[in-house]
């Protein structure tokens, strides 16, 4: 039991836990985003797989660390126009769109990835992000090392959680994304343009995706290889759910799932003899599904949410 609790009190796992739930934060913003406009969008697995290659590949070939950042989130960005295409505009199943994206972009990721960088039996790298130290927080005991040492990446994901947050519920932007998700009909009276809503939420939350992927490339990592992701695209999408569609709930569960991601790794050198570590690797999800369980029930869905919109009709 102390041996738990010195775990728990460690700045290291603290460190861990930032830094674990930075792609979750971000790939949970794009999916909230995509799913208050009322299009659920399962492309994320593969949009992330995406973004953690082209964003990889363009360091590789000489451009900074922010600009591969920036590749991802355009080629995030273009992957949501061909979802909002196929269910915005063709209203097709989002449910199925979404699954072809997820397959097409990870097949594609590692076609690309295999065309263009040389095969050898060490995957090339690149030099990712490293931890920035704020004055005057860093140098503080425990709280400096485990929270004001992160990557810039890391600062900006949790930036934008407060920022799409003030965007949802204090600017007029965030009103008509609601409303689109809840009555596209209503938000059509009031003189807003449904599908473009939805264009651009699709959009702009692909882009968070791609850069969710990137920052496993440009900053947790130095090198790609296809099965990277490993799950934390549905991971996000489950996170939409527990965060009841409020950014700053999706910040909280990102980094309990994290918390709990980094706790079983240390808790592994701790019992890992006498306990198969495949055990400890569940620990992460069944501690997932039992807090998604107990908020699920009260979480308020988005009542446009998977439900095509024609202009027009009722």
């Amino acid at each position: 039991m102390t041996e738990i609790l010195d775990i728990v009190a460690s700045a290291g796992l603290w460190t861990a836990v930032l830094r674990i739930s930075t792609p979750l934060i971000l790939g949970t913003l794009g999916a909230l985003l995509c799913e208050r406009a009322g299009v659920l969008n399962l492309g994320i697995e593969g949009i992330m797989t995406f973004g953690a290659m082209i964003g990889w590949l363009a360091v590789y070939n000489g451009a900074d660390l922010w600009t591969g950042f920036l590749v991802a989130a355009l080629a995030g960005g273009m992957f949501g126009a061909l979802h909002a295409g196929l269910t915005v505009t063709l209203g097709l199943s989002q449910h199925v769109s979404g699954l072809g994206v997820t397959l097409f972009a990870a097949s594609f990721s590692y076609y690309v990835f295999r065309l263009l960088v040389p095969v050898a039996g060490t995957p090339p790298t690149t030099v990712p992000f490293q931890p920035v130290s704020i004055e005057g927080l860093s140098d503080l005991p425990f709280i400096g090392q485990a929270f004001f040492s992160q990557t810039p990446p890391t600062y900006l994901a949790i930036l934008l959680a407060f920022a799409l947050a003030y965007l949802f519920f204090r600017t007029p932007l965030g009103l008509a994304i609601r409303m689109t998700g809840e009555n596209p009909h209503a938000a059509e009276a009031q003189g807003i343009n449904p599908m473009a809503v939805r264009y651009g939420a699709v959009i702009a939350g692909s882009a968070l995706m791609g850069m969710a992927g990137a920052f496993l490339t440009l900053s947790a990592f130095n090198s790609f290889f296809p099965t990277m992701v490993q799950g934390r695209g549905w991971i996000c999408i489950a996170l939409v759910v527990f965060a009841s569609w409020r950014p700053a709930r999706a910040l909280i569960g990102a980094l309990l799932f994290a918390f709990f991601d980094g706790f079983q790794l240390r808790l592994q050198t701790v019992l890992g003899g006498a306990v198969p570590y495949q055990l400890f690797l569940m620990i992460p999800y069944i501690l997932s599904i039992a807090a998604l369980a107990l908020t699920a029930r009260r979480a308020r869905v988005p009542q446009a949410l998977m439900q095509p919109y024609r202009r027009g009709e009722r």
